[in-house]
């Protein structure tokens, strides 16, 4: 992994400095270039070209999930909370492709192709409500819950494949969550997603227990990540109850 910073204004960090007036235009924009080179090396130009003609979004998830792994430890190591793990539709330019060895150690190429961009697919309706939650918010309608913070940290973990890390998050979730939701359980179809995230709970608990023993089954994975999915169907039907 060979990582870059583009662009950035030099800094100058002497003791006792005093302030500057600023410029009138705002600073240039830094930013990052990451390239990931893999270890199995092309023996001919041939091999090179036909791996590059097949390439494409399957490299770019593998390069992501990769990278991921790397800023998960690096928050661990750094002790760090703030540092974040990345999406896809994140970056301002994908490119796949191959170089000398000199080259990929610097993130240059001989040949390469960029991917076009990638946008989040979302359902217009289901676009326009986090707008609407947001107002409500803001507007003082609305709390954010401690079960959707929660949760959202158990959907990363799941999503990067740290099965011990969800089912001990997500034991927590919907610890908090069965409680936080209550008030809404006459409202709509809440009562009985209640009672099936009551049922999904006990699953979760072994699996977290499993995981405090130092490994989660597949079967026990499953039902972590089952049962992530109906609370998050939840907290959706509890949003699209409304605000007033």
């Amino acid at each position: 992994m060979v990582v870059s910073t583009l662009g950035a204004p030099e800094r100058r960090w002497l003791r006792g400095r005093r302030r500057r007036p600023a410029a009138p235009e705002p600073a240039p924009v830094t930013t990052g270039r990451v390239t990931l080179v893999t270890a199995q090396p092309f023996y001919d130009d041939e091999a090179a070209e036909s791996w590059l003609r097949a390439a494409g979004e399957d490299e770019v998830r593998a390069a992501v999930a990769t990278l991921n792994r790397v800023l998960h430890m690096h928050r661990a190591a750094t002790a760090d909370p703030h540092v974040r793990e990345l999406r896809r539709e994140q970056a301002v330019v994908v490119r796949v492709g191959y170089g000398e060895g000199d080259q990929v150690a610097e993130g240059r190429w001989v040949k390469a192709v960029e991917l076009p961009a990638v946008a989040p697919r979302t359902r217009r309706d289901a676009a326009l409500r986090p707008q609407e939650r947001l107002s409500a918010l803001l507007g003082g309608r609305d709390a954010v819950l401690a079960c959707e913070e929660l949760a959202l940290r158990a959907r990363q973990d799941v999503d990067a494949g740290r099965r011990r890390e969800a089912a001990l998050q997500l034991d927590a979730a919907l610890t908090v969550a069965l409680p936080e939701l209550e008030p809404w359980s006459p409202r709509g179809d809440l009562g009985a997603r209640l009672a099936e995230l009551r049922d999904l709970h006990g699953g979760v608990r072994d699996a977290a227990r499993a995981a405090l023993q130092g490994g989660v089954e597949d079967a026990d994975a499953a039902a972590v990540r089952h049962a992530l999915e109906r609370l998050e169907a939840a907290l959706r039907a509890r949003t699209a109850l409304g605000f007033d």
